[in-house]
């Protein structure tokens, strides 16, 4: 280790170019640890409060010592600095403030010297490696990789990559897969982490990444761009859901994926130990989709709420089991694939919900507008749910309902009307007597009825209410319809009507509204 004597000069860059191709760095990386290590040995000789600097020429290998000095006009510091003039009769060119290095004779590391400097070229060196390592399979996330296994610990599974080491957590596993020492492994790589024992590599054989890689390999019209995978939904071990798309139209992108007679799917099946792949055609229809990942369930409609992102499939009685799989694994899996939340609803529920509905709408109309059954009925068979459609409709509208004539639309609206004034004559005396204030009352961002509720509740100034958050206030008033959405909006627009912060500018012109400190 004796850098000086013990190896010959050629004989260390030997030492350092096989150090180097052994770890896979630069033999520079080799070359700056050892300088290092002599530069800590030669610390120790001439003292700490020198500052040492050490070089290994790179040619020859030949080490070298210097002290630096900084040029000082006076000298404070002896062990650091030098004279001006001293400086200048070894370079003219010196000036104050500038750093001359001041040769030292080679040091002869001796054993306990040559030990700690043994200690930080290996420190340095797997430093280098590790950095390699973390630096060369950072930009591989997201590709699969193959190992052999090098030892299994508490579920875990190391897998030795060759340059690097990774492991399979137990969670990554397929259930009741079973690997031994010197087993072949294929896997996702998703993650790369810099931690205290070095970069640590995380494989997985359950993420959704596994399955779409496979399928590339599998098809060259997925490796080529031809079919394009949308999404990827797995049960691990048990069944997976797979939505794809052809950028041709010539190409049936699940017939492809399937292969002559199942090859190509049963080599993806094999190596995921049997787990059971539909292929999905993707469909930029969200219901089309949804009834496509679905399958093998038949779907008899299907109604979506685009704003919440939930659907609700109705589906045959016979059909109700095979749509939501055993244990809800097919309406699960398909809900992940789809990205909507998915209601499954057999027809005679559907039918008995509508029927109940139904009932209490015409029941409903009898009592507020003091109608017959069979009128109450026509109105919601034609499509009314509230006395206020009844008010606002025009009267000829109602008169071409069969079986109604413009006597008796003209005597609905009228009977709405009076209903809805009625309403709001109770509402404002309820208002009254919970004492709202009139800056509450008159505030056109919600209706009479949810402002009393607020009251009900202790909100009875505009203050309370911009005072409030959006998802308190939704939890204030859950029978209002108001979204979290419109409930952000009607906070904001009471605090800028209360001058508690600017209103936004028009046209994105200026900066975002600033809040002021809390008035609460």
């Amino acid at each position: 280790m004796d850098m000086g004597s013990s190896l010959g000069r050629a004989e260390v860059l030997r030492v350092v170019e096989a150090v180097a191709q052994e770890k896979g760095i630069s033999t520079d990386e080799v070359l700056e640890a050892m300088e290092q290590a002599y530069q800590t040995a030669a610390r120790r000789k001439y003292g700490a409060e020198h500052e040492i600097v050490a070089e290994i020429d790179r040619r020859t290998g030949e080490p070298r010592l210097y002290r630096e000095l900084e040029v000082a006009d006076p000298v404070e510091d002896y062990t650091r600095q030098i004279g001006l003039e001293d400086a200048q009769m070894r370079n003219p060119a010196a000036q104050v403030g500038d750093h001359i290095l001041d040769p030292l004779p080679p040091i002869d590391l001796g054993r306990i010297a040559a030990q700690s400097a043994k200690q930080v070229i290996v420190q340095r060196v797997r430093e280098a490696e590790r950095e390699r390592q973390y630096n060369e399979f950072k930009d591989r996330i997201g590709e699969v990789v193959v190992g052999e296994v090098k030892r299994v610990e508490h579920g875990n599974v190391l897998v030795d990559l060759g340059r690097a080491e990774a492991i399979v957590r137990r969670d990554d596993l397929i259930p009741r897969e079973l690997f031994r020492p010197k087993d072949r492994v294929r896997a996702f790589l998703y993650d790369v982490r810099h931690e205290l024992r070095g970069p640590q590599i995380f494989l997985s054989r359950t993420h959704p990444g596994f399955m779409e890689k496979l399928f590339e390999q599998e098809v060259p019209e997925i490796y080529d761009g031809i079919i394009e995978i949308k999404s990827c939904a797995r049960d691990p071990g048990s069944r997976a859901k797979i939505a794809v798309i052809s950028k041709d139209s010539s190409i049936d992108p699940v017939g492809a994926c399937v292969g002559m007679r199942g090859s190509r799917v049963q080599a993806v099946v094999q190596e995921l130990g049997g787990e059971k792949v539909d292929i999905i055609p993707w469909s930029p229809d969200h219901a089309t989709f949804v009834v496509n990942a679905l399958a093998p369930a038949e779907v008899s409609k299907v109604v979506l709420d685009t704003e919440a992102k939930r659907i609700e499939v109705i589906v045959p009685d016979q059909q109700q089991h095979i749509a939501i799989g055993r244990r809800g694994q097919n309406v699960r899996l398909a809900s992940q694939l789809t990205g909507w939340d998915i209601d499954i609803v057999s027809d005679t529920d559907d039918r008995e919900r509508r029927q109940r509905e139904f009932r209490d709408l015409t029941q409903m109309f009898m009592d507020s507008l003091n109608v017959e059954e069979v009128i109450a009925q026509l109105l919601v068979t034609e499509g009314f749910t509230t006395v206020q459609d009844v008010a606002y409709t025009e009267t000829e509208e109602l008169a071409g309902i069969a079986g109604f004539d413009e006597e008796i639309a003209e005597a609905l609206k009228e009977r709405a009307q009076a209903y809805l004034d009625e309403v709001e004559q109770n509402l404002r005396a309820e208002a009254a007597e919970l004492g709202l204030g009139e800056d509450l009352l008159g505030y056109d961002g919600l209706p009479l009825a949810t402002i009393v509720e607020l009251g009900r509740k202790g909100i009875k100034t505009l203050e309370d209410l911009a005072d409030l958050a959006g998802d308190e206030l939704v939890e204030l008033v859950p029978d209002a319809g108001v979204s979290a959405d419109d409930a952000n909006a009607i906070i904001m627009d009471t605090r800028v009507r209360l001058g508690w912060i600017e209103a936004p500018a028009e046209d994105g012109q200026g900066g975002d509204a600033q809040e002021e400190p809390d008035h609460r």
